[in-house]
């Protein structure tokens, strides 16, 4: 063999080095897209199933204006017969500097309003978000100030009525001081309030130290470290994943990555803090998400299979379905079919 290599051109040498230095990665690529498949097999538990803590995030459009009574009186119906208990209504955007100016709500009390009066029993929490320095160039966490001022953004919305403040900051890179700085501020707020503080969260790493090198390869924070999810969750009382925009090919690895996500992140959340995984009620059809696999039925089933092998009778648990001005009557049936009632 040696004197056959030595026999070989310096360019066939130099092809098959190259060939196999490619062939590395893409065996650990292979063997990670086989750990998702075989996730996605099996039957799920017939008890894993909605416990009436489903969530759903509500556009904008609900507090500016374009709302009606008549639209609230949709939405009830809508809602009847689901486990969704909390509406995450967008009250933002908060400005870069953390403020959130009252013109950008202008009905949000009409709304609370109408809401507690004609849907009793469903929980509304403010929605607040905004892009994230360093990635970003908006809202600065590791600064005091600003974090102040979205403390005061999160008492504003408490003043409208709502019953929490939910935020959605993004790219939040694991290591982040400013961020568990502020959720540590907020948490008084809302608590003193009676008020729940929730927050959507990114992935948690499929595979170890997968951040790190997402974030030195790309220069983007995708996904989290086990590690900080829990100090996130550990300072909330309810976290949403964000368990879409996967980039997966395939519905079965599609479902099989949400059902992974789901033991990572049940491993990961203090048992008093409420857990929801993210379900795609929208289309979309790019690299990031690919439409055809990303589907609201593989979501559930790999919810519902992470579900029964991690914690199945964990009672704080449920799913949060994103967005509705999005969503299609195909996603609230398998929702429904999948997750509500199961057969």
């Amino acid at each position: 063999m040696r004197d056959r290599w030595r026999a070989w051109s310096w360019w066939r040498r130099s092809l098959l080095a190259l060939v196999l230095v490619a062939a590395v990665p893409a065996a650990a690529l292979g063997s990670v897209f086989v750990l998702f498949r075989l996730h996605y097999t099996g039957e799920p538990a017939a008890d894993a199933r909605t416990r009436g803590r489903d969530a759903l995030w509500l556009g904008h459009a609900w507090v500016d204006g374009r709302r009606t009574e008549a639209d609230v009186a949709a939405l009830g119906r809508l809602l009847a017969g689901t486990g969704i208990r909390d509406l995450y209504v967008h009250t933002g955007p908060l400005e870069h500097d953390g403020s959130l100016p009252p013109a950008v709500h202008p009905r949000g009390r009409w709304f609370t309003d109408t809401v507690h009066r004609e849907l009793p029993g469903v929980r509304l929490q403010g929605w607040l978000g905004d892009e994230v320095k360093p990635e970003k160039d908006a809202l600065d966490l590791e600064d005091g100030p600003t974090r102040d001022r979205v403390t005061a953004s999160a008492r504003q919305v408490l003043d409208l009525g709502f019953d929490g403040v939910h935020f959605d900051m993004e790219p939040i890179r694991p290591g982040s001081a400013g961020w568990l700085a502020l959720l540590d501020q907020v948490r008084p707020v809302t608590a003193g309030r009676g008020a729940k503080l929730s927050v959507a969260a990114p992935q948690i790493d499929p595979v170890p130290g997968l951040h790190t090198a997402g974030i030195l390869l790309t220069d983007h924070g995708k996904w989290w470290d086990q590690a900080y999810f829990t100090e996130t969750a550990r300072r909330v009382d309810q976290i949403a994943v964000m368990s879409y925009d996967t980039s997966m090919p395939t519905e079965p690895l599609y479902g099989g990555y949400v059902a992974r996500q789901t033991e990572l992140a049940l491993r990961a959340t203090p048992a008093d803090v409420d857990l929801l995984m993210g379900l795609p009620f929208f289309w979309d059809d790019k690299w990031g998400h690919w439409g055809d696999a990303e589907t609201v039925r593989a979501a559930v089933r790999g919810v519902r299979l992470g579900l029964g092998r991690e914690d199945r009778r964990r009672a704080g648990f449920g799913v949060a379905l994103y967005v509705d001005f999005a969503a299609l009557p195909e996603h609230w049936t398998a929702y429904r079919d999948g997750w509500v009632d199961p057969e």
